[in-house]
């Protein structure tokens, strides 16, 4: 008796653990996306001379795709000569990149100017 009364307890127990649904495995896509870049590179107390005059010269030949990345001023801080040019030059691509977006001086609200690198977009 004491066993019927068991089974008549337990059946409708297993039965509801047959009505509990395991959620479905969901897989998750994370898409990480690198941020853009921007480094200041130099700070300096007044704006840069006016950008020098640069042609452009034909791509190298034989080195695939590149990309001209103009010249820019870099302030050294030394006495007599704080600015320095860069000359523009060729460089390749990174995988999946084709714009160069140049570097460029901006004022800060304190009146120094700050170098932001450029980036490829």
């Amino acid at each position: 008796m004491a066993s019927m009364r068991t089974a008549a307890l337990l059946l409708p127990l297993v039965g509801l653990t047959a009505c509990v649904s395991v959620p479905p495995k969901r897989e998750t896509q994370v898409i990480v996306q690198q941020p853009q870049q921007v480094a200041t590179v130099a700070v300096a107390p007044g704006p840069p001379p006016p950008p020098q005059s640069e042609l452009v010269p034909p791509p190298p030949p034989g080195i695939g795709a590149v990309v001209w990345q103009p010249g820019h001023w870099m302030f050294t801080g030394m006495a007599g000569n704080p600015w320095s040019w860069q000359p523009g030059q060729y460089v390749p691509p990174p995988m999946g990149q084709t714009t160069w977006v140049p570097g460029h001086w901006a004022q800060q609200p304190t009146g120094s100017w700050f170098w932001l690198e450029g980036h490829w977009a």
